[in-house]
């Protein structure tokens, strides 16, 4: 979820944050938000993408419009950005601050699509499920049938993605839509860019594996859910110390049974023993830790069966892996169609290196990919 500005290197920022708060200056989240971002990037059109800020729904949105004449409906693409539910802006998913973000310049026009990237409110100060509320308020105004015609949209080509904390909420938003009977327009796919999809079990093998690697080491994955799931500081603490599953998480806890829903190369030399179950009275204080809305893995296999088909991006050097690898069988197993592309050489945030100063081969692969798999299933 975190992404940092050039020339400053994750580590730095975290340690300038942490001691910020040490000093009581700053909150920690605060203060990586304010050291991350050099400047928001302005909406920026070209001759092929007209962008716009504007509100849906009540919601700040950046609009995406091609240029060129639709020869038809288009497509349409809701975009939620990561970082962690605490990061980021609905013009910069992505590591560059110094012009318009390619993942979603290039979407426009390569997919004849409508793009409607959301500017959710972020935590601190607003918690879960603040930032759901508003990723799903804008799909549901955008999903309406005057909606749609207004931008040109065919409403049987619609879908939902993200990247990390923002696959979350794609996840989340595709799951709650699947079951809300105001909603005629369902969905015709989910892309899901490593996502976070569960705060239950925080020692699955990719997390044992990947504690330390960049962009996004496990503590600092601790710290994101524990922001966005509560206030209180102690859910952080008993997070980190593996005491937050409510005694209430029992019955759940088959759905996150790595050993049953991970390949056996993710499982490696690592041996399942499970989550233990912490005192009386968490799930009062932290419900959101049992919430699909927050958590979509801990959702039953009857709401999975009714979901769009879903593309699943995982990498293996990132902690987030095993979600989203679980997440892909429990679907598949469900009978959703689904595309799970596991990336081998690469790493939490890789897709979003697609510009200077930071540009690399893998981050083009894995966009290309996703990009491929839009134009052949949106």
């Amino acid at each position: 979820p975190g992404q940092s500005c050039p020339g400053i290197s994750l580590p730095c920022l975290v340690l300038q944050s942490e001691l910020g708060e040490l000093l009581g200056l700053v909150h920690y989240m605060e203060g990586l938000r304010l050291i991350s971002t050099v400047e928001l990037v302005a909406p920026t059109s070209d001759e092929n993408v007209t962008v716009t800020d504007t509100e849906l729904s009540g919601v700040p949105v950046r609009l995406f419009l091609p240029q060129r004449a639709p020869g038809g409906l288009r497509r349409a693409v809701l975009f939620f950005h990561g970082g962690g539910w605490c990061l980021g802006d609905a013009g910069e998913p992505c590591t560059s601050r110094l012009g318009p973000c390619p993942h979603l310049t290039a979407l426009p026009g390569a997919l004849n699509a409508v793009v409607v990237s959301v500017n959710y409110r972020l935590a601190p100060p607003h918690r879960f499920p603040a930032q759901f509320e508003d990723v799903y308020s804008v799909t549901k105004f955008f999903l309406q049938d005057k909606v749609l015609s207004q931008y040109g949209v065919d409403p049987a080509r619609v879908c939902v993605a993200g990247d990390s904390a923002g696959g979350n909420l794609a996840a989340a938003v595709a799951q709650q839509l699947s079951e809300d009977p105001e909603v005629e327009t369902k969905l015709k796919a989910q892309v899901l860019i490593y996502p976070a999809l569960q705060a239950l079990d925080l020692d699955l093998p990719s997390y044992r594996d990947n504690a330390h690697k960049p962009l996004l080491p496990g503590a600092l994955m601790v710290r994101f859910w524990s922001e966005y799931l509560s206030a209180d500081p102690a859910l952080r603490a008993a997070m980190a110390a593996g005491r937050h599953v409510p005694p209430e998480a029992a019955p759940l806890l088959p759905l996150l049974d790595w050993s049953r829903w991970l390949p056996a190369d993710m499982r490696g030399a690592h041996t399942y023993e499970g989550p233990a179950l912490g005192g009386a009275g968490l799930a009062r204080r932290f419900p959101a830790l049992l919430d699909p809305r927050a958590c979509p893995l801990l959702a039953p296999e009857a709401r999975l069966r009714r979901l769009p088909p879903a593309f699943v991006l995982t990498c293996e050097h990132d902690v987030l892996r095993d979600d989203g690898a679980m997440y892909a069988a429990r679907l598949r197993a469900a009978g959703v169609p689904v595309t799970h592309h596991h990336a081998k050489d690469a790493f939490h945030g890789a897709m979003t290196f697609l510009a200077w100063p930071v540009e690399l081969a893998v981050g083009h692969r894995l966009f290309d990919t996703c990009m491929g798999w839009l134009k052949e299933n949106l």
